[in-house]
This record gives C-alpha cells, structure tokens and sequence, in this order.
C-alpha cells in the first residue's frame, strides 16, 4: 500500500517544492519507488530542481486533466538526476510536472479543471507505477484542489516560516485537516540566525498541536543552491541534509 503525502503551505517561499524534492530523493535512496505530482498548476516549480522544462512536446499533468493521455504518460523517470547509478534496482523517483506553458496556465486559471479526474489520478498513477510513496506538492493556501489532496493523504505535511502571516495562515490549514482527521506534522524552514530553534520547535507544536519532524535553518548553501539542482546532492554532509534525513524518516513512521 503506497503512502501518499501531501505537501503544502499557507504562502507561497516556504520552500515547499525544494523540500518535497529533496525528501523524495533521500526515501528514493533508500530503495523506495517514489512519485512526486506537482499540482501547483497555477504556478509549477518542482520541474526546476531537476533540470526539466515542461510543456514542450511532453506530456504533463495538463494533459491528463484534459483527458489528452493517462497520468503515467505524463510521468518522467528522474532517477538518473536524482540518484545516479544506483544499485538498487527499485530505487526510482518519477515526476508529474504541471506545463510551464502560458496558454496552458491560462487555459486553467479560465477554464479550471476536473478536480475528480485529479483524484482518480493519484491512484492509477500508484498503481502504473508501482510507487511506494506518492508526495503532492500542493498550490499554497486553500481551495478544492488542495482540499482534495489533503482528504486523500496519509500525512499533511506542513510547510512554515517563522513568520506572523505563516502561523495564522497554517492554523488555518490544521483546521481544516483536523475536520479532515488527516494525520499532520510540521517542517519550520527557513530559520533566520539568532532564534532559538528548540523553543521555536516547543512553540509551534504547543500552537497545532502537531509534531515538528525538522526545523530548518536558512543558510548561505541554501541560498547559494536556489532552486538549481538537489540540494541533498550537493551537500550530502551538511547539517541541513541531515535533518532532512531524518524528517524522511518521520515521514514514513
């Protein structure tokens, strides 16, 4: 039984997309068939981190949306980027990238699409693929398509920043889920220098009442990196990898 993610955030430069990238790669290392959906149509991103420009000549989720191909089509075989070469023979990580296309982005903000068809979606992508975890990285803030997301997961996880708008933003989204009765937890990124972490981590877990699995400092790699590749690639020793790495883990409990 694949356990399905959804990622999401209240605001938009949470650093959503990279951590959902970074997350899929790491469970991907450790042998696990792993899909990543990029559902922020409005706005993709997910295609950046692994050098893809969507849209051109591909299929993407656009098209299976307007019924132009099955899902699995639209799904490209990152593990090369991802992972190189591996020795494990079912550690894969495939992405679904939304078009990158103006006309495709506005066909959807004027036309919209079939939120059903999405749902149905997730699922035969499960099972063409044969994945073992599914990460929806969702558009930020609330509506149909992220409630739908959020109905069918296994786990919420949260996205935040240290940041007034973000807490009441989140506390918002906890609502929601908790109606739901959608298991959460909580990733605080992009921590300015000088906060105390800990007592951070305490306060936004007293606040939702939700486990924080990392709490994620900014730094000079990070910015350095961008959106420009893996970052867990790239510093596979850095102390920001390795609280990935144990958010990963968390994430599968």
């Amino acid at each position: 039984m694949a356990r399905v993610i959804s990622v999401h955030s209240f605001r938009g430069g949470t650093g959503k997309s990279n951590t959902t990238a970074n997350l899929a790669t790491l469970l991907a290392r450790e042998g696990k068939r792993v899909g990543i959906i990029d559902t922020d149509i409005q706005s993709p991103g997910v295609h950046v981190i692994f050098g893809l420009r969507p849209g051109h000549g591909e299929p993407t989720l656009n098209d299976f949306l307007w019924a132009r191909c099955a899902i699995a089509d639209a799904a490209r075989d990152v593990s090369r980027i991802a992972l190189g070469p591996s020795p494990d023979p079912r550690a894969r990580l495939f992405l679904i990238p939304s078009s990158i296309d103006s006309q495709d982005i506005g066909r959807i903000l004027n036309e919209g699409y079939d939120v059903a068809r999405l749902n149905d979606g997730f699922q035969q992508l499960i099972e063409a693929l044969d994945l073992d975890v599914l990460f929806i990285d969702t558009h930020p803030g609330v509506n149909e398509e992220t409630l739908l997301s959020i109905a069918i997961s296994d786990v919420l996880l949260l996205l935040l920043r240290p940041d007034h708008q973000d807490f009441q933003g989140t506390a918002v989204t906890v609502e929601l889920a908790r109606r739901l009765q959608v298991p959460m937890l909580a990733i605080v990124n992009k921590i300015p220098p000088g906060i105390d972490r800990q007592q951070l981590g305490d306060h936004v877990t007293a606040t939702y009442d939700v486990p924080v699995i990392a709490l994620l400092p900014l730094n000079a790699e990070i910015v350095q990196v961008g959106s420009g590749g893996l970052f867990v690639n790239q510093f596979p020793e850095h102390p920001f990898t390795r609280a990935l790495a144990g958010a990963a883990a968390r994430v599968l409990a």
